[in-house]
């Protein structure tokens, strides 16, 4: 038996409106049949190829014309109908012929599947070419002895429940998926096959297949993106020979448009004890499975099992991947560098597909033989049933009651069966011409409501809904006739005009007022019904204008168009689309939605916040009808503030779910929290198919999580004072994600030897290239804390990275808000390179500041309150507690650091010392020069000693000085460190070199010099050090800049100093700290400006005024 191996084709798409809008970089490129993906972050990376049997670039090179797109002249550009040629044409060819074909498309959500399945406007698909083109076949048939047959069949797969979108009547938990036990295959029982004898009854029955979709999708607050959608087209040539005997020619055409691919990766949901609950991925993920094993049985490997009842989907799909069918798969492709790494995994998952070859058979048999087989199983089967099955009662290993339900299974799968083949019995026997004249009465039906339809859009208005797939929306219509519409659940009574089901739909939920006046719309009820016009709660009556976006509970949202006053805002678009009334919605809670300036990891944040909001909704009102006291909000966390994120940068949208009666919460990855949900999903539905969901067990609740850590918030510490030699001693504010004010850290950073004993007092880098290829240790100590919260009073930890990555943690302090960590960690370098002087430059430390968390017991008035109470008083405590609300994309955000500022005070006055000490020896020899006899002021010898210490930039050296109070006993404490300037710099610093760095006193004595200490302001408030926040924008703010931190508890104590006066001069100890800097002088006032900068020698500077 041939093999033919499944053909694959790639299509890629143009940019979309939001793409051109973000000048999004295009990453596809293709050649013949090669595809190439360019990584946009990889820099010289070559691109990946791939090679498939088709590649389509529909991405430009394209004109319009009356609506249809069409190749420019001397474009690549593939049309519909090159797409058509290639795959739609080969489908149909294969069809009659007799063989089972399957066409499926893959690709994520938006990547443009079902234009190439289904088509938009004039640009029809492959689906409709392919119906269009099978009648126009079938009508151009001129054989007497040939006639057609055609059924159709419409399903929908989400979350592993098989829906007959064809049907109004759908069981609890969808239909049934069985196995014919005679040829192996599965199929859906009780699923409605229609007649049709035209390609306008497929395209009706498509609209209310379409319509079906949108409406449950809407009423079981289900993702239609999550959902599979299965065209079957059962296609019958019956041709009578010269006896007189019929022959059945039978094709089935599976025509599959999958689901979005990008939410089905295995990483999605990482860390949730939960994962394996949810059945919304399990299809795509069983596709994959079986897609590898038969590629590996394609590729010669033994002893492979293929999957295939791992899932509904893959079920059905058995035939068209691994059996009796000629197959082709599409994969969508998105042309944006945003959407690189969804891109690049759809090339793979094409590419394995490709390697899958089928053994595919004409479906020929006599139909009397048909029949005679069918009549003779069945008698069988019967025989069996009465003979109370196949059970024999020998068994001894079976209990009763085991032999009871085994036989009470096998008499139902024989009465399934018996219906099967009944059904198809009757499919032969029955009269055709009948079953189509029966099924063009409905047919007929559905395009005169859609005539009326039709009409009435012109002249009455109505409301249109709106959905995430293009495909659903503009499908349902609600007419709003003179007078009152009212709108609410069919449970009401009396029942409303308009019946909703599904989240937040009360009975009574709003009325619409349609009088001379214009149209009105009001909320009904004193318990809040939620409905949105233009994003905004409806808090009382109000007039509609044309094209307004109404959202009524958490998912039915519509457009209001009124044909009679079709006057509207000029700065509408033309066409109202869900993306757009979904951002109206976002900016409303105070996201923002513009994308200029936006970096590619902002674009994608942006991106994701827009797809989760609706989502968090959603939850949040099904927490309320089931009562769960949790509520859950978007979140951004900082760079600065994620752990163990495998390389995860800039800001990450997470969702913080909080249990509203002790105050615990937990923060879960976007991953996670739509695994949550999708279970959430399925807890919903079951609570509405009467379940009582209100007693099940705790650990499997998706509400329910067990306590654990909570970051309270995080404290920065940048690193540039250790390049110069200078420790950090301060404290640094603790701010959460929101960054709002959680404590304050006590953080000591102090370069040290190898055992960690810190530098003398004097030690000073010049220049950081001075350590370059020498080893360097510092002592990271973290001292207290101090937490604002009393609920953290529990336990407290800390946890940082070192520069290899690693993290460190403090152990848990119990019992105080106080808490006392005593932590210290050397971290070495053992030789210094340009790498390191960058992270001490550039680098910061950031402290993650943990909180145990426990169950505890709730105040009992919160006990009597709902949980819609419980996220009011939520969200009037957020208002209260956080003036800034929302979330800001935008350029990067100016970082205000006091470390960073307190080093450059202290590197200014470094050179202020040196630069001081320049000017005393240039006047020390002024005024030698001056009291010298006339006749012994050379001046020659004078210039040249004043330019060679002008021209210096001085050499620090140390000596031994003799303290007051210390008599004999050389020690360290007695050695000073000053600059040399001029012509015996060099021969100074050679004998220094050679006498273990010291020189005698005596040599630099006219060296030594008081001077005056600059003056450092002195503010009264203390500048916070944020930890970076790409969410936190503005300028900073840099006065007040500095001010003393004060003693907590001795924990922040400035290094012990030597105060004791010279023998020669008297000498002001210098800051030793960055902590102390600040403090060491008051006096003028000052300020540093927002000009900071580069000095001329490399150092940085402020300036102050």
């Amino acid at each position: 038996m041939p093999e033919d191996s499944v053909k694959v084709a790639v299509r890629v798409r143009p940019f979309n409106q939001r793409e051109k809008d973000r000048q999004a970089k295009l990453i596809i490129k293709m050649q013949d049949k090669m595809t190439m993906i360019i990584n946009p972050d990889g820099n010289n990376e070559d691109p990946k190829k791939f090679s498939f049997d088709y590649s389509y670039w529909s991405h430009d090179g394209y004109v319009e014309e009356n609506g249809l797109l069409v190749p420019r002249p001397g474009s690549n550009y593939a049309s519909q109908q090159d797409v058509f040629g290639d795959l739609g044409q080969g489908v149909l060819d294969n069809a009659f012929e007799g063989y089972n074909c399957s066409l499926f498309a893959y690709g994520q959500t938006g990547s443009g599947k079902s234009y190439s399945m289904v088509g938009y406007g004039a640009n029809k698909g492959i689906v409709p070419i392919t119906c269009n083109e099978l009648f126009k076949t079938m009508a151009a048939n001129t054989d007497s002895n040939k006639r057609f047959e055609v059924t159709f069949s419409m399903l929908e797969i989400y979350n592993e429940q098989v829906r007959d979108l064809l049907s109004k009547d759908n069981p609890k938990g969808g239909l049934t998926v069985r196995q014919n036990p005679k040829l192996g295959m599965f199929y859906v029982e009780n699923l409605k096959r229609v007649p049709v004898g035209s390609y306008e009854e497929i395209e009706k029955r498509t609209e209310q297949g379409t319509a079906s979709r949108t409406v449950a999708s809407t009423n079981m607050n289900a993702t239609s993106s999550r959902a599979h959608t299965v065209v079957t087209i059962t296609f019958d040539q019956i041709i009578k020979n010269e006896t007189g005997s019929e022959t059945k020619k039978s094709s089935v055409m599976n025509l599959v448009d999958l689901a979005g691919s990008e939410r089905a990766d295995s990483t999605g949901a990482t860390g949730d004890r939960l994962k394996e609950g949810a059945n919304i991925n399990k299809s795509l993920s069983a596709l994959g499975n079986v897609i590898s094993g038969l590629a590996d049985l394609s590729m010669g490997k033994k002893k492979v099992m293929v999957p295939y009842r791992d899932s509904v989907l893959t079920k059905l799909l058995q035939n068209a991947l691994g059996g009796n069918s000629k197959t082709v798969m599409i994969a969508a492709l998105s042309p944006a560098d945003i959407n690189y790494d969804e891109t690049l995994g759809t090339l793979r998952y094409a590419d394995r597909a490709k390697k899958i070859k089928n053994q595919a058979v004409i479906n020929e048999n006599p139909l009397d033989k048909m029949i005679r087989e069918l009549k003779e199983e069945n008698d069988r089967l019967k025989r069996a049933l009465d003979g109370g099955g196949v059970i024999g009662g020998g068994d001894v290993t079976m209990s009763p009651e085991d032999q009871m339900q085994m036989r009470k299974k096998m008499e139902e799968e024989i009465r399934a069966q018996l219906m099967a083949n009944q059904q198809l019995l009757s499919d032969n026997t029955q009269n055709w011409d009948q079953m189509l004249s029966e099924e063009r009465h409905e047919t007929d039906a559905i395009t005169q409501a859609d005539n009326r339809e039709m009409s009435k859009k012109k002249t009455m208005p109505h409301m249109v809904n709106l959905n995430e797939d293009p495909m659903l929306s503009g499908v349902v219509f609600h007419f709003l006739e003179q007078g009152d519409t009212t709108i609410g659940r069919k449970d009401a009574n009396p029942q409303p005009k308009i019946c909703l089901s599904g989240l937040s739909i009360q009975k009574q939920h709003a009325v619409i007022y349609n009088t001379n006046n214009g149209v009105e719309i009001e909320p009904v009820g004193s318990h809040g019904a939620k409905t949105k016009v233009n994003g905004l709660p409806l808090a009382g009556r109000k007039q509609l204008g044309h094209k307004d976006r109404i959202l009524f509970g958490s998912n039915h949202l519509y457009v209001f168009m009124n044909p009679l006053k079709p006057e509207t805002d000029v700065d509408l678009p033309a066409q109202i689309t869900w993306e757009y009334a979904q951002k109206e919605i976002a900016q409303a809670k105070g996201f923002a939605t513009g994308s200029a300036g936006m970096t590619k990891e902002q674009q994608i944040a942006q991106e994701q916040i827009l797809e989760i909001l609706p989502m968090v909704s959603e939850v949040n009102a099904v927490s309320e009808e089931l009562n769960k006291q949790k509520n859950f909000e978007v979140v951004l966390i900082s760079a600065a503030a994620q752990e163990g994120q495998g390389g995860q940068k800039g800001t990450r949208v997470m969702v913080k779910m909080k249990n509203l009666l002790n105050g615990n919460t937990w923060l879960w990855e976007r991953g996670k929290f739509m695994n949550r949900r999708y279970l959430i999903q399925e807890m919903y539905q079951r609570y509405l198919d009467g379940e009582d969901v209100s007693h099940i067990k705790k650990e499997d609740d998706p509400f329910w999580e067990p306590t654990e850590d909570v970051l309270i918030g995080t404290a920065n510490v940048f690193l540039q004072s250790l390049a110069f030699g200078l420790d950090f001693d301060d404290k640094v504010v603790i701010t959460d994600y929101k960054a709002q004010e959680e404590g304050f850290l006590y953080v000591n950073v102090t370069p040290c030897t190898q055992s960690g004993k810190p530098f003398d007092e004097e030690y000073f880098v010049e220049s950081p290239n001075e350590l370059l290829k020498k080893p360097y240790h510092f002592k990271v100590t973290i001292q207290s804390a101090d937490i604002n919260k009393p609920r953290f009073s529990k336990g407290v930890r800390i946890k940082y990275k070192d520069y290899k990555g690693d993290f460190v943690e403090t152990p848990m302090v119990s019992g105080t808000l106080q808490p006392q960590f005593k932590h210290s960690k050397i971290i070495t370098f053992p030789e210094v390179t340009q790498e390191h002087l960058n992270f001490f430059e550039k680098g910061n430390i950031a402290f993650l500041v943990y909180g145990v968390q426990e169950d505890t017991v709730p105040d009992r008035r919160l006990l009597k309150l709902s949980t819609r109470e419980l996220r009011q008083m939520e969200q009037m405590g957020n208002m209260a507690d956080n003036g800034r609300r929302g979330t800001i994309f935008g350029n990067d955000a100016v970082v205000s650091d006091q470390s960073h500022l307190k080093t450059e005070i202290v590197l200014l006055q470094r050179k202020y010392e040196r630069l001081a000490q320049k000017e005393k020896r240039m006047q020390q020899l002024c005024d030698e020069w001056s009291k010298k006899n006339p006749e012994h002021q050379q001046f020659e010898p004078f210039l040249r000693s004043v330019s060679a210490v002008a021209n210096s930039s001085g050499t620090r050296l140390k000596t031994r000085v003799q303290l007051l109070n210390q008599v004999s006993e050389e020690k360290d404490d007695d050695i000073i460190s000053l600059y040399v300037f001029g012509e015996e710099e060099s021969a100074l610093a050679e004998e220094a070199d050679q006498n273990a760095g010291l020189i005698e006193y005596n040599k630099v004595a006219k060296h030594h010099f008081d001077y005056d200490k600059p003056a450092i302001p002195r503010q009264n408030t203390f500048i916070k050090s944020r930890s970076f926040d790409s969410d936190s924008l503005g300028s900073v703010d840099l006065e007040p800049f500095m001010k003393a931190p004060r003693d907590h508890e001795n924990n922040n104590k400035p290094r012990n100093r030597n105060k004791n006066e010279l023998n020669t001069s008297h000498r002001q100890p210098r800051a030793r700290s960055m902590g102390d800097a600040a403090a060491q002088n008051g006096g003028q006032n000052g300020r540093v400006t927002k000009s900071n900068g580069k000095d001329k020698d490399g150092s940085s500077a402020c300036v102050m005024q």
